[in-house]
């Protein structure tokens, strides 16, 4: 049996008021009062009920955290990043697989709402303008996290992929390569952002861009390696490749070993989120920098300030990146 605030109240001789009092940590009850009824709490194994709380207060101290797999080391450290600034906030989490699947993105974010929560904050795809209703149709704030809305009317916290990706490509022009890309998925906003910077560094190098040098992944590792053989299959082959994700980079350093290329020495491969991965793989691999651990945390901390109805100054935040040059380029 449920043991409620009446059971409490009964128990200690006091009333339900008094109860709540002390469950919330509120100063004013006398100090053998509080003693009395934190000894009969335990005694009854008493837990505060959140939902009832959270009707009365009309707030339920919970934010809904949508994200595309939790399994991807890019994702998992965003969440933590989210995670801790929750706890430091007093917020609890209700974390959400999506699969990047639209319909399965749209049904979530109605859960959530339907939960109660306080606050959503979103990592996905691209945004359509069907989330963007949604978003702003909410009863309560949205935050996107490393997500790109290209109309700017939801809040978000980025990098500059464009900027990032520019200087990727131009780093391994100036080497005297010629650099493919193997792109992440076709339909990403960012993926497309990230596809213009490599074009722009190629444009401004004088160096056509050619088609078949441009591959397309999907971010995973598998795709990396199914992308290095189309490319070394080419009359021409790259002599650098500019790959999209950490993920993916790992599986066309792994594909072009399997084919008895050297990495760095015949390609030079460099990627883009500065995952642990990054680290692991030998040889160790150039990469973008980019700052997952704190994009959850600001996504979290601007949440944080729509729900509380505090001042925000930007709601369109953009987090510095840098090139972190190691062993997979000379």
């Amino acid at each position: 049996m449920n043991i409620t605030i009446y059971d409490v109240a009964r128990e200690a001789n006091v009333s339900m008021a008094t109860v709540s009092r002390v469950v919330n940590g509120n100063p004013n009850v006398k100090p053998t009062t509080r003693k009395k009824v934190l000894a009969t709490i335990e005694r009854l194994g008493y837990r505060p009920n959140a939902v009832a709380r959270g009707l009365a207060s009309k707030k339920t101290t919970t934010v809904g955290a949508i994200i595309p797999d939790i399994s991807s080391i890019f994702f998992a450290e965003l969440a933590r990043g989210i995670e801790d600034i929750a706890t430091m906030y007093k917020y609890n989490i209700i974390l959400s697989n999506s699969d990047q699947n639209k319909d399965k993105e749209l049904g979530l974010i109605n859960t959530m709402l339907e939960k109660q929560v306080d606050g959503i904050i979103f990592m996905g795809g691209d945004i359509s303008e069907e989330h963007v209703q949604q978003f702003k149709t909410s009863s309560v704030p949205v935050v996107l996290a490393a997500t790109y809305d290209e109309n700017g009317e939801i809040p978000s916290v980025n990098i500059n992929y464009e900027e990032a990706a520019y200087e990727a490509t131009k780093y391994l022009l100036e080497r005297d390569s010629l650099p493919a890309f193997v792109s992440g998925q076709e339909d990403s906003h960012i993926n497309l952002l990230k596809y213009n910077g490599y074009k722009k560094a190629l444009k401004e190098a004088s160096v056509e861009l050619d088609e078949s040098l441009v591959v397309k992944g999907d971010y995973s590792y598998d795709s990396g390696i199914d992308a290095v053989n189309q490319l070394l299959e080419l009359d021409k082959t790259p002599t650098s490749i500019f790959v999209a994700s950490d993920e993916m980079a790992l599986g066309v350093i792994h594909g072009a070993q399997d084919k008895g290329y050297n990495v760095p020495e015949d390609i030079e491969v460099f990627g883009f989120d500065n995952t642990r991965l990054s680290t692991m793989v030998r040889p160790t691999l150039s990469t973008i920098v980019q700052p997952m651990y704190d994009i959850g945390a600001v996504a979290m901390r601007l949440l944080t300030k729509f729900m509380n109805k505090e001042e925000v100054d930007d709601k369109k935040v953009v987090l510095p990146h840098r090139v972190e040059k190691r062993n997979s380029t000379k």
